[in-house]
């Protein structure tokens, strides 16, 4: 299966950068070279903000129904070339077939939602207090150029939240994809050059994450960044962007709390929650990290997630049957040794997993960890990885308590029988999203963001569109 070279989209055409340089991008599942992409210079950077600068202004000046036609032809390509697609992600990030075919195919539903939602950006005409001869208008206008940064974990969907939104509102994009995983988002980007979008209206380059997103945020073309990515990268960009009164939206690090009441439905809860624990290899900023299980049931939860880790195949995400692919780079390899040794030391106890799978490739074993305490980095720090720590409680109220203890607030879950602890597990639990007994499932219409330091904004719904927008107040006076 052939990987290709990925190269820099700029000003409608791909090409290798000006220097010459790329980066090497390895296969996960076996530590292998597979291919390069081009990395990015100043010159570079330049040439993607002046076409982002002449495609903004084709863009903006474009129907609502002119704009929802080449979205919508972008989201029927990707639906076309999914398996090709999945096949590149499934090689450079390591995530089973089926999920990463599933994250291209679900990239044509938010394009096609955001190319209708873009139909409902509204203006108002506010009466006039004492004159009704005078005409006053509250009107929407896309911001300008944007700069997006995007993460290796979801090298599609990341990217395509921000994409339909800014092109929805009328904005141009310079996106700044993860040097790791090249290949899967060009792809996306070249179903909207097929699908006749403008000259400079997206634009793709790869490089050096610190120096790129600093010339692009500092850049006076840029009027909007938007991030996802961990929280201390998040912080240091908005203070960035505040220096320059950038518009700036940010999806940040997670620590999802899970509470476990003593009515849950146990198999309901394990089935649920085991699919988001290691889907993408528990590489997922919304996936259940803390597990808060009332004693009652707690032994009976531990024993059946085990079961459930100890159940799962393992292996390249391009082999048959494989449920879960390798962790996407080394670094992430010592990062879950770390917090199996730290957790262990500190009184857990392993009930399935905690080791690396084989020498070859960045695989590790599903692990659930039992009677975590709270000091321990699992608890305190986000695993980004497939470990699944558990801890007893005899309150609700100190569930709650647990879940609200760290900065963090982007997702969380619960499982509850019980109408009056689902509402008050919806009011009190301080994150951006929650499931109550129910799986994560993301989808296009709902908001998708966190609050405290998880960031703030929203890449779903309407409310996305927000950040992508001007509001200005107009007033003619007829003389």
């Amino acid at each position: 299966m052939t990987y290709p070279d990925t190269r820099l989209f700029i000003a409608g055409t791909w090409e290798d950068a000006a220097d010459g340089r790329s980066l090497p991008v390895r296969n996960p599942a076996t530590g292998q070279e597979i291919g390069r992409v081009a990395h990015a210079g100043p010159a570079d950077l330049d040439r993607a903000l002046d076409a982002a600068q002449s495609g903004f202004a084709i863009w903006r000046d474009m129907t609502a129904a002119q704009r929802s036609r080449i979205m919508r032809k972008a989201a029927g390509l990707m639906r076309e070339r999914a398996e090709a697609i999945a096949a590149l992600m499934t090689q450079e990030q390591g995530k089973p077939l089926a999920e990463a075919k599933g994250e291209a195919m679900a990239a044509a539903d938010i394009i096609e939602w955001f190319a209708e939602e873009g139909f409902r950006i509204y203006g108002r005409l506010v009466p006039h207090r004492a004159n009704l001869a005078v005409r006053q208008m509250v009107v929407k206008d896309p911001v300008g150029p944007v700069a997006a940064f995007t993460p290796w974990n979801f090298p599609i969907n990341q990217v395509v939240r921000k994409i339909a939104a800014g092109l929805a509102s009328g904005c141009s994009l310079i996106v700044k994809a993860p040097e790791e995983t090249p290949a899967s988002p060009a792809a996306l980007i070249r179903a909207f050059q097929d699908a006749g979008l403008p000259e400079g209206v997206l634009g793709l380059v790869f490089g050096d994450p610190a120096e790129i997103s600093d010339y692009l945020i500092r850049s006076p073309i840029i009027r909007k960044i938007t991030f996802t990515g961990s929280t201390p990268v998040g912080k240091l960009l908005a203070g960035l962007a505040g220096q320059y009164m950038k518009r700036v939206s940010m999806e940040l690090g997670g620590h999802a709390p899970v509470i476990i009441c003593e009515d849950a439905d146990v198999p309901l809860a394990v089935r649920s929650l085991g699919g988001s624990k290691f889907r993408n290899a528990g590489q997922v900023c919304i996936s259940p990290t803390r597990f808060l299980v009332h004693r009652s049931v707690e032994q009976e939860f531990g024993q059946a997630m085990a079961e459930l880790a100890n159940g799962l195949k393992v292996g390249d995400g391009l082999a048959e049957g494989t449920q879960m692919g390798p962790l996407a780079n080394p670094r992430r390899l010592a990062a879950m040794a770390e917090f199996q040794r730290d957790a262990v030391d500190k009184g857990a106890r392993v009930l399935a997993g905690g080791q690396r799978i084989g020498e070859v490739g960045n695989f590790w074993q599903p692990t659930v960890l039992a009677d975590v305490p709270l000091e321990a980095r699992l608890f305190n720090d986000e695993p980004f990885g497939p470990v699944a720590g558990i801890r007893g409680f005899d309150r609700l109220e100190e569930a709650i308590d647990e879940a609200n203890r760290l900065s963090f607030g982007l997702a969380g879950y619960a499982f509850t029988r019980s109408l009056a602890n689902a509402d008050l597990l919806a009011r009190r639990v301080e994150v951006g999203m929650m499931w109550i007994n129910t799986p994560a499932a993301g989808s296009a219409e709902l908001p998708f963001g966190g609050i405290k330091d998880s960031g703030y904004g929203t890449e779903g719904g309407p409310e996305a569109l927000d950040s992508y927008l001007n509001t200005r107040a107009v007033v003619v006076a007829n003389i």
